[in-house]
């Protein structure tokens, strides 16, 4: 039986093979399962206030979540993206996992996020809700949300 660990790293303190699991899932799922085009290399996994968060089965990254800091008028908020699950360890509830690790992360903050629109009920069930029309993000259909 295998074990499923929750790891968290500072952006700063992530190894190369970690980094290279974590674009590679992250790729796999969205521009390959999901064909969407879109600039995965954005800049911002690698700054000081970024954080990752992922699921480890056997050394093996199953699961993966981004959160990032945004700084407006002086006020820290969050925002989470690049959530996403591999294949064949869907249905075991793994990104409820992480989505609660990196909301227990920031405590009462406000979190903003870009959902799917098929995965607007399940945001919802963890506290966001609806903060704008639904928009089209490189042929996918996203619903801005936020918690707090």
């Amino acid at each position: 039986m295998s074990t499923v660990a929750l790891k968290r790293s500072w952006a700063q303190d992530l190894d190369t093979a970690t980094l290279y699991q974590l674009l590679k899932l992250r790729v796999e799922v969205f521009v390959v399962e999901q064909k969407c085009a879109y600039p995965e290399l954005d800049g911002l996994d690698l700054l000081p206030e970024t954080r990752h968060f992922w699921l480890d089965d056997e050394g093996e990254v199953i699961c993966t979540l981004r959160l990032l800091e945004e700084h407006e008028n002086g006020v820290k908020s969050f925002r989470i993206g690049r959530l996403c699950t591999a294949v064949p360890a869907r249905g075991h509830g793994y990104t409820t996992r992480l989505l609660q690790a990196a909301l227990a992360e920031v405590g009462s903050a406000t979190v903003r996020l870009n959902a799917q629109t098929y995965l607007v009920d399940m945001y919802t069930k963890h506290g966001f809700q609806r903060d704008g029309e639904e928009f089209d993000d490189d042929g996918i259909m996203h619903v801005p949300m936020r918690r707090g």
